[in-house]
């Protein structure tokens, strides 16, 4: 029995230290990638804004910061990490600095106006008719999809407040995000890989020497002296 229950140990003992390094290679895997993103969020050079006293701000006004951040965890849902927030690296390259980023462009984007000429008066299907002329027109929280254009000046609008460059810039933002989310994630596979590792190479030292010592013990009763029951 001792002699199965030691192979059972050893092979316990060599399937942790596979886990171990198992885990050793994710985590070299991962850190791979989060010195990658790091040197590409600091050749972009993409940061943050903050005062002296190491609030978010935006355009100098911490009022700004603060309609992004409703705009972020509130109309989002986003769970923001404050942590990852440091004034003292207002570099972006955390899940919640790249959220906040792209929350930043979106928030200008949807409460912006922007000017729409019409060279000669257009007249809708349904009869409406918009005279030449110069409007300004006010986005109101309107996205891509929100606005009707079947009006000439919200179908010209929406081209010029929903740009290419605003597409790419939070399309960029958003992969940052994700990326820096499943580098976290690798780290804690990592982390349980070692750790489900160190438990069960543990659990197999522990039934080799468990097993040794009833080894010893059986031998040490074997050779104490008989003794007489005369």
């Amino acid at each position: 029995m001792n002699s199965r229950l030691k192979v059972l140990g050893v092979t316990l003992a060599v399937i942790g230290l596979a886990f171990i390094a198992g885990g050793g290679f994710a985590y070299y895997k991962t850190d791979q990638g989060a010195k990658s993103l790091q040197a590409f969020s600091a050749a972009q050079n993409v940061k943050l804004n903050y005062n002296e006293a190491g609030q978010l701000v935006d355009r100098g006004e911490t009022a700004g910061a603060v309609a992004i951040m409703s705009l972020l965890t509130n109309d989002w849902g986003y769970a923001v990490n404050m942590s990852e927030l440091d004034p003292n690296d207002p570099v972006v390259n955390t899940a919640s600095e790249y959220m906040y980023q792209m929350a930043t462009i979106a928030h200008h984007t949807l409460t912006g106006t922007t000017t729409v000429v019409l060279d000669e008066a257009v007249t809708t299907d349904d009869g409406t008719v918009f005279a030449a002329g110069t409007y300004e027109f006010a986005t109101e929280n309107r996205y891509w999809t929100g606005f009707d254009r079947t009006n000439p000046i919200e179908g010209a609008a929406r081209e010029q407040v929903w740009t290419g460059t605003t597409h790419a810039l939070i399309a960029e933002l958003g992969v940052g995000s994700v990326t820096a989310s499943a580098l976290q994630i690798g780290l804690g596979i990592a982390a349980l890989l070692a750790a489900l590792g160190a438990t069960i190479f543990l659990t197999g030292i522990g039934l080799v020497w468990a097993t040794r010592a009833g080894t010893e013990a059986v031998k040490a009763r074997a050779l104490r002296p008989a003794t007489s029951l005369a």
